[in-house]
């Protein structure tokens, strides 16, 4: 590298002082790679416990405490290990490399595959020792086990955003590129909770040098492989602006002689990974950007999936329903129920349902609090409104206020999932990029209510609505719906 330092500080090019790289820490190649790989498997074995606790539930409610024989110990070994498997198959321990949309996506898939393993081996074998649970308990078991897997994942996404905080799972990253889009990259990079440290810029020979904003230049392309070395790169962030196809050629080379990952920006902005896949184009690699409008088809599957799902829970919910209607009847005047316009799908107006949480009377006493509003934009909210009932607040807090959409979910109005339905005053005040959100139906829940719910502003609210409708599929609604149930628990946001 002395030579290359030399050439570099003789243009003005600022070079890395190794002071600097970690402060005298002892650091060894690939590190944040090896804590990745041990937290996998931490993952791996909660996965498997996770299976056999369902199972052993599932078991204690079918047949109580009757002694278990060896088929079903069999199962506990062989079970986990065909689970494990199969999540490995479908790359859902790949945690440096999936987000969370895609990481559900695979372990729903993965579960599937594993059940339907289990069902085949237990067509073949009949009710032998390897078929110790039977069909008829087989959903159940999968539906337990897939909760558990998902909920000991929220334990330990909580636990890796906190490695990352710390520095613990972070990639030291170079970025190959040397102008603009580099920059940019640096700055998204930069909070540590990304997972990457940038170091410094890799040049490339094209084009002039931008400000690179406190980052140094490391090197030159040529000298990567040294730079690598020299600097403890654990990945390669590549500016797909600032790279050429036979730059491209030359990067291969050099990290096939170190262990590092390579990432390459898209510039692609709010796009999940499920929407993307790649296909060779000639010696071109092309990035196939999936199409979002609902064909008749999938609008057909989303309107099937929220008639069963929206029927079941009205079902399952109607003790909530009979004790939330009590106590609204007993602790204040007025009706039970609460209904007001809104605006749906392509500006049509309809009719809201919820339980009543104010006091008579509360929409003419907006205008006297409009002083107090917390809300940006045309919402209107605040954390200790006068007019909200002390059971109001009680269902508010758990949002059992919002039961009531299910019937407007029955009746066509809603989906369980999509944007926040607005009042008419507020799309009267909406600008034209606002307006995109009423594309779709809106939703019980949505990003809005796994972002933050009222602690977003508006414009926030409307960006997380259109990011949901050029990203739609069946199983990001999936993960909106197991993303709502903890929000409302922590009622993050609700008042």
């Amino acid at each position: 590298m002395g030579s290359a330092v030399a050439q570099l500080s003789s243009l003005g090019i600022e070079i890395n002082p190794s002071e600097e790289w970690r402060g005298g820490e002892t650091f060894h190649r690939a590190e944040a790679a090896r804590r990745y790989r041990r937290v996998a498997v931490s993952i791996a074995l909660t996965d498997a416990l996770a299976l056999d606790v369902a199972i052993l539930l599932v078991r204690l409610t079918r047949f109580g405490l009757k002694p278990p024989g060896l088929g079903f110990a069999g199962l506990l070994l062989v079970g986990p290990a065909v689970w494990v498997g199969m999540f490995a198959m479908f790359h859902a321990y790949a945690l440096s490399r999936s987000s969370p949309v895609e990481e559900f996506r695979r372990i729903l898939e993965a579960s599937g595959v594993a059940a339907a393993v289990k069902l085949a081996t237990t067509l073949l074998f009949g009710q032998g020792a390897l078929s110790a649970l039977s069909r008829g308990w087989l959903i159940l078991t999968w539906a337990l086990a897939v909760l558990m897997v998902l909920g000991g994942r929220h334990f330990w996404h909580k636990r890796i955003r906190r490695l990352r905080a710390d520095g613990v799972l972070a990639f030291r990253t170079a970025i190959l590129g040397a102008n603009e889009e580099a920059v940019r990259i640096a700055e998204a990079l930069r909070p540590k909770a990304r997972g990457f440290i940038p170091i410094g810029l890799v040049h490339t020979g094209n084009g002039p040098l931008p400000p690179a904003d406190g980052l140094p230049i490391l090197g030159r392309i040529d000298e990567l492989t040294e730079v690598i070395e020299s600097n403890e790169i654990e990945c390669i962030f590549v500016a797909s602006s600032a790279v050429s196809p036979d730059v491209m050629k030359r990067l291969s080379k050099h990290v096939r002689r170190s262990e590092v990952e390579v990432r390459v920006s898209a510039n692609l902005a709010d796009i999940l990974a499920s929407r993307l896949s790649v296909q060779p184009v000639g010696d071109l690699l092309a990035l196939c950007l999936r199409p979002v409008r609902l064909t008749g088809p999938q609008a057909s599957v989303k309107r099937t999936f929220d008639l069963i799902v929206a029927g079941l829970a009205v079902l399952l919910t109607c003790p909530l329903w009979l004790a939330s209607a009590i106590l609204i009847r007993l602790s204040s005047r007025g009706p039970v129920f609460f209904k007001q316009v809104r605006v749906g799908r392509e500006g049509r107006p309809f009719t809201i349902y919820k339980f009543r949480t104010m006091l008579l009377g509360a929409e003419l006493l907006l205008a006297t609090l409009e002083g107090r509003n917390e809300a940006s934009g045309p919402l209107f909210k605040i954390r200790d409104d006068p007019r909200v009932t002390k059971v109001g607040k009680w269902l508010r807090r758990w949002s059992f206020d919002e039961l009531p959409q299910l019937l407007n979910v029955l009746k066509g109005d809603m989906s369980l999932v999509g944007p926040r339905p607005p009042l008419p005053k507020e799309v009267a005040t909406y600008e034209d990029w606002h307006r995109d959100r009423l594309e779709v139906r809106p939703g019980i829940t949505g990003p809005w209510q796994v972002g933050g719910r009222s602690e977003l502003t508006f414009d926030d609210y409307v960006r997380l609505d259109l990011f949901y409708i050029e990203n739609w599929s069946l199983t990001y609604d999936l993960f909106i719906l197991a993303k709502t149930l903890p929000a409302v628990l922590y009622s993050k946001g609700a008042y």
